[in-house]
């Protein structure tokens, strides 16, 4: 295993592998609940158990996958806003079938396999600058502290200023704060694991204190299978004309959300070389492009790689075994989906000023504090003395977590990047497919704006 694996070269173990893997599935594991509810919402035909079902199955194969044909670690499941598009506006906003959703879903993911296989996909990633690269990676860390402070209730939306500091009167909110201080401290203090026993430790307490609950039973064998295989009998209905605005919108969130995950995650595990490239990423790539195409068939949304595998690179991690353990935990959450709710489950909060009730989930949420702080670290190396490389990279930092998605933060440092070097009479050295890139998500952004104008 470890000659297969490459433990040796990559400097890890197994038992840090697995450890890696374990600290991945804890702060990923959010998406066995959550998904089934955004997929389950009333009025989309899709059965709650169903989808729970699809997730997991779904994120085991692709995450397996990607461990073992990739040897890169980093676990793929269900995506998040994703499933929100398929949902809202392909279900009930514009009316279709769940059906012929995942069979659009399909049909993304099979465009994006295309360009993998035309090597077209992998010549986009290494056609990104090196500080661009490393801008990525800093801005996904602050989107996901941001994201584990939301989680945490640690901040909470405002009308006036946005965000604001969140109720430290709430049991929940006080869990999340002693589970940051906690896994910090165990970080600081170098300790090996310190995320993984920040999370147990903190649902530990948080069952002491009465604030996470214990599972109301072991384990359950009742499958339902109902969502596999909707989406293939559905794909002559997803071939319209009408669907190609939202395919388009599935591909270009898919594309530059995996390539903004795999630059982070290989930057933080070391495994870029020294262009910034990732040897073998064109099976990385390929692996998740096929997990879109699975998670369709599976009535599960696109399946796509998960920026929380950072934690368990945070913990070691350099191989695909790590990614090998993540998607076997999905498949042994299926029977104990009971007791992984303990630890991955959202609790309701009081809304601020008489808003609705926010949903946080204290336990894991410390973890996704600290893997952005350790994924901030690449931001030292950032050419801040070059105006042309530093600004395209500072507008990527700050945009990518303050618009809540990655796949624009990268559009704001390619269309930046092209602008100030042509302002800087460098045409030549930005990359052909840079150009087209930035274009792209040029007309992404503006799109809106020539609908309502023409509408």
């Amino acid at each position: 295993m470890g000659e297969f694996f490459r433990f040796f070269e990559r400097g890890t173990n197994f038992r840090t592998e697995v450890i890696a893997g374990l600290t991945t599935f804890m702060t990923m594991a959010y998406i066995i609940f959550v998904n089934p509810a955004i997929l389950g919402t009333e009025g989309t035909g899709l059965p709650v158990s169903g989808v729970f079902f699809a997730t997991c199955v779904a994120a085991a194969a692709a995450s397996i996958a990607m461990g073992i044909f990739a040897n890169f670690p980093v676990a793929l499941a269900s995506g998040l806003g994703l499933n929100a598009i398929v949902a809202f506006t392909l279900i009930l906003g514009l009316g279709l079938p769940w059906q012929t959703a995942m069979a659009v879903v399909i049909v993304e993911g099979l465009l994006i396999t295309i360009l993998v296989l035309t090597n077209l996909r992998e010549a986009v990633l290494n056609a990104i600058p090196l500080s661009l690269k490393f801008a990525i990676a800093v801005g996904i860390g602050l989107f996901i502290a941001f994201i584990g402070l939301k989680n945490g209730g640690i901040v909470v939306p405002d009308p006036v200023t946005y965000v604001k500091l969140g109720d430290f009167t709430q049991g929940p909110v006080l869990l999340a704060a002693f589970g940051l201080a906690l896994t910090l401290a165990l970080v600081a203090r170098g300790i090996r694991g310190g995320v993984i026993i920040g999370i147990l430790l903190t649902g530990l307490v948080g069952i002491v204190f009465g604030l996470v609950p214990l599972p109301s039973s072991v384990a359950s064998l009742n499958f339902d299978t109902s969502t596999i295989g909707g989406g293939v009998l559905a794909l002559p209905d997803a071939l319209q004309l009408s669907l190609v605005p939202i395919i388009f919108a599935l591909f270009m969130t898919d594309f530059f959300d995996t390539m903004g995950t795999v630059i982070a995650v290989g930057q933080e595990a070391k495994l870029l070389d020294d262009e910034g490239q990732l040897p073998n990423a064109k099976r990385v790539l390929l692996v998740d492009s096929l997990a879109a195409v699975g998670g369709g068939a599976a009535g599960a949304s696109s399946v796509t790689s998960y920026i929380e595998s950072g934690s368990g690179v945070a913990e070691g991690g350099r191989t695909g075994l790590t990614s090998v353990v993540v998607g076997l935990l999905f498949l042994l959450a299926l029977p104990f989906a009971p007791i992984i709710e303990v630890i991955g489950r959202s609790v309701p909060i009081p809304g601020p000023e008489g808003a609705p009730d926010l949903m946080v989930s204290p336990v894991t949420a410390p973890a996704l504090v600290v893997v952005g702080f350790l994924m901030m670290t690449a931001v030292r190396f950032i050419p801040w003395e070059e105006a042309d490389e530093a600004i395209p990279a500072f507008l990527t930092i700050l945009t990518l977590p303050l618009t809540f998605n990655i796949s624009y933060g990268i559009g704001f440092g390619f269309i930046s990047y092209v602008l100030i070097k042509l302002a800087r009479g460098k045409p030549g050295e930005v990359h052909p497919l840079l150009y087209g890139a930035a274009i792209l998500f040029a007309l992404t952004f503006i799109t809106p704006a020539l609908q309502g104008l023409f509408s």
